[in-house]
């Protein structure tokens, strides 16, 4: 199951080189809100109001989210400090990161919209 977590954590880190993601809860959510995001990950340690506005968000814009990780680890994934959310915006990268996810069932993610 690491592995999987490390290839998830990978797919990402690839993604915030190629400059396909959007962190920090205000990037995040205009990702979101303009139809850019393709996927927000949404840390575990993050506040219970951040989580429930952004899957609201994310289930209106008919966006696909998961819980995933913690703040640090999202954060690191992408070269950055702390991130309690970050929304990917390439539909391969994030197709690939819901797949590592979904297929191993991690971190009790959830997924709505598309």
């Amino acid at each position: 199951m690491a592995l999987q977590r490390n290839k998830a954590m990978a797919y990402l880190g690839l993604a915030a080189r190629a400059g396909k993601v959007e962190s920090g809860e205000f990037c995040t959510e205009r990702a979101v809100k303009s139809g850019q995001a393709r996927l927000v990950l949404l840390a575990g340690d993050a506040s219970k109001n951040t989580q429930k506005r952004f899957r609201d968000m994310c289930t209106y814009y008919h966006t696909d989210w998961r819980v995933y990780g913690d703040k640090e680890s999202l954060g690191h994934a992408i070269g950055r400090g702390e991130r309690a959310s970050l929304a990917v915006t390439d539909e391969g990268l994030a197709r690939a990161i819901k797949e590592q996810l979904t297929d191993r069932n991690q971190d009790g993610g959830s997924e709505h919209g598309k």
